[in-house]
């Protein structure tokens, strides 16, 4: 049986619609020979340069989105990164779908499903991690640039190098088949040599149904 190709998947498990790219990744793993590798991004470490440009909801936003990932990154410290796909799963279930509060009530919750100690909920109100959280960030953003968000995607190349893109942002998650495409497609055109952007407005909000 030929290898899987790993494709390395960074998240802030705030953001709507990497939640939807997340769904539309494992549906790919059905259909095609592809493991997700997860990793932790930040929205508020991304944006914690640009407070002042932003408007005060976004800027409560940002707030906000420190405690999600402080607590998927101590998981994954203390636990190994192993464990993140489920603990993502288990928080953008009730961050997205159910919208739920962001509160540690629903992280001990989402912690529980994931077969981790409710303790590590501690972890949002705390920087312990803060060092290791912004070199994971780092590392997915430095692939494809700082004018990008989550998620961020990058494979193998042909050549050794690695293929690493923003998005998709696509909503609802493709499934079967029209997941297989997407999947094709996405890979061509970001593998094409100075290919950089296809982008249209967007008319719909993040639809998880």
């Amino acid at each position: 049986m030929p290898e899987k190709t790993t494709a390395d998947f960074w998240f802030d498990p705030l953001c709507p619609w990497a939640w939807l790219t997340s769904r539309w990744m494992l549906e790919v793993e059905k259909v095609r020979d592809v493991r997700v590798r997860w990793h932790v991004m930040s929205l508020a470490v991304l944006n914690e340069d640009k407070l002042d440009d932003l408007p005060e909801k976004y800027r409560e936003l940002m707030k906000t989105a420190w405690g999600p990932a402080r607590v998927c990154i101590a998981a994954e410290q203390e636990h190994g990164p192993e464990v993140l796909g489920g603990l993502y799963t288990a928080l953008g279930t009730r961050f997205h779908n159910q919208a739920l509060e962001k509160d540690r009530a629903t992280v001990e919750a989402a912690l529980e499903e994931a077969g981790l100690p409710a303790a590590l909920a501690d972890a949002a109100d705390s920087d312990k991690y803060d060092t290791q959280l912004r070199a994971s960030h780092a590392e997915g953003i430095d692939l494809v640039g700082q004018e990008v968000g989550t998620p961020v995607i990058a494979v193998p190349g042909a050549a050794g190098e690695r293929i690493a893109f923003f998005g998709p942002v696509v909503t609802p998650a493709p499934k079967g088949e029209a997941a297989a495409r997407l999947w094709d497609g996405t890979l061509m055109v970001a593998s094409t040599p100075g290919f950089y952007e296809i982008k249209r407005t967007r008319d719909e909000p993040p639809r998880f149904d």
